[in-house]
C-alpha cells in the first residue's frame, strides 16, 4: 500500500486519539492585538505620505522574499545554492519577516512536507481553514509534530554559520529589522508621523506578510486546481501565488518540491523566482534545480486532474 494511502487510512484513528487543544492565551492576545492594530493601520492609510506607502510595499516584498527565496526554497528544500553575500541578505530579510529563525522554520516546514495532512503536520489543513491559517499558532503543538520534528535531519542548516549567527541574535535582529528601521526611515527621511509610520510600516505590513504566508498553509491546501496530483490536498491557487510572491502553485510544489521555482511556469505570478534568477545572473545563486518538462508531463498524465488542466 502506498505511503500516502497508509497515512490517509490512519487519519480517523489519529483524530480519535487527538489530545484536547491547549490554548496558548499569550499568543491569542498577541495575534488579536496585531490584527486590531493592522485594521487601524488600514483606517489611517489616507493620512500617510506617498513615500510611506511605497516604503511599506517595498518592505512587504522584501519580507516575503526572506521567507520564500530564503527560509523556504534555499534552506528548507535546498532547491538552489547561494553564496555567502546572498545567504546573509536572505537571513536579514528573514528577520525582517519575523516568522521564527530559519532553523526553526526549516524544521517545521520539512515535517509539514514529510507528514502533510496528518497530525504530525504543524498546520494540518484537514483540521479546517482556521486551524491551518492561524489556529495552529494559538495552541500547543500536537505531540506528533514534536516527535516527528525531533527525528528530522537538520545537520545542513545547523552547519550554516549564517543561520547559527541569526539564531543567536534573532530577537535583537527582529526588533531592529522588523520594527525599528521600518519606523525610523519614514520619520527621519521624509518626516512622517512616528505613530503612523509604526502602525503602517511595521505592524500593518508585518500582519499582511504573516497572512500571505498563512494562506499558503490554508487556502492553497484547500481550494484550487490539482493538475499534477489529484491525490493530495495542495492546489494551484493564483490568488495565493499573487500575495505570496509565487508560493501558491502548491499542487506543483508538493508534487515536485525540489524545483527552485515551486511552479511550472517560472516567472508567472512568481516574483521569488525572478529574485533568484536575478542573483543567478550576478553569480550569487547557482545550481538551481528544475524538473525536466517530460517528467512533469508524465506525472501530469499519470496522476493529474486533466479536466482542470489549463496550459499557459
Amino acid at each position: 500500500m502506498p505511503v500516502d494511502s497508509l497515512m490517509s487510512s490512519k487519519q480517523p484513528e489519529q483524530e480519535v486519539k487527538r489530545p484536547p487543544l491547549q490554548i496558548v492565551w499569550r499568543n491569542v492576545v498577541l495575534m488579536a492585538t496585531l490584527h486590531i492594530s493592522a485594521i487601524y493601520g488600514i483606517y489611517i492609510l489616507p493620512q500617510a505620505k506617498l513615500y510611506t506607502l511605497v516604503w511599506t510595499l517595498v518592505l512587504y516584498w522584501l519580507s516575503c522574499i526572506g521567507i520564500t527565496a530564503g527560509a523556504h526554497r534555499l534552506w528548507s528544500h535546498r532547491s538552489y545554492k547561494a553564496k555567502l553575500p546572498l545567504r546573509i541578505l536572505l537571513a536579514l530579510l528573514n528577520s525582517l519577516a519575523f516568522q521564527n529563525d530559519v532553523i526553526e522554520w526549516t524544521r517545521d516546514h520539512r515535517v509539514h512536507h514529510k507528514y502533510s495532512e496528518t497530525d504530525a503536520d504543524p498546520h494540518n489543513a484537514k483540521r479546517g481553514f482556521f486551524f491551518a491559517h492561524i489556529g495552529w499558532l494559538m495552541v500547543r503543538k500536537h505531540p506528533d509534530v514534536k516527535k516527528k520534528g525531533q527525528q528530522l535531519d537538520l545537520s545542513d542548516v545547523l552547519a550554516d554559520p549564517v543561520l547559527r549567527f541569526q539564531r543567536k541574535f534573532y530577537f535583537p535582529s527582529v526588533v531592529l529589522l522588523c520594527f525599528t528601521i521600518p519606523t525610523l526611515v519614514p520619520v527621519i527621511i521624509w518626516k512622517e508621523n512616528a505613530m503612523t509610520a509604526y502602525i503602517i510600516c511595521a505592524l500593518l505590513r508585518y500582519c499582511c506578510v504573516l497572512n500571505a504566508t498563512w494562506f499558503v498553509n490554508s487556502a492553497a491546501h484547500l481550494w484550487g486546481m490539482r493538475p499534477y496530483d489529484v491525490n493530495i490536498n495542495p492546489a494551484e491557487n493564483s490568488m495565493v501565488a499573487t500575495v505570496a510572491m509565487g508560493e501558491g502553485f502548491h499542487n506543483y510544489h508538493h508534487t515536485f518540491p525540489q524545483d527552485y521555482s515551486t511552479a511550472e511556469f517560472k516567472w508567472f505570478l512568481n516574483m521569488s523566482t525572478l529574485f533568484i534568477d536575478f542573483f543567478a545572473i550576478l553569480g550569487l545563486a547557482y545550481d538551481r534545480k528544475v524538473m525536466p518538462k517530460y517528467l512533469v508531463e508524465k506525472r501530469r498524465e499519470r496522476t493529474g486532474d486533466k479536466s482542470e488542466l489549463t496550459r499557459q
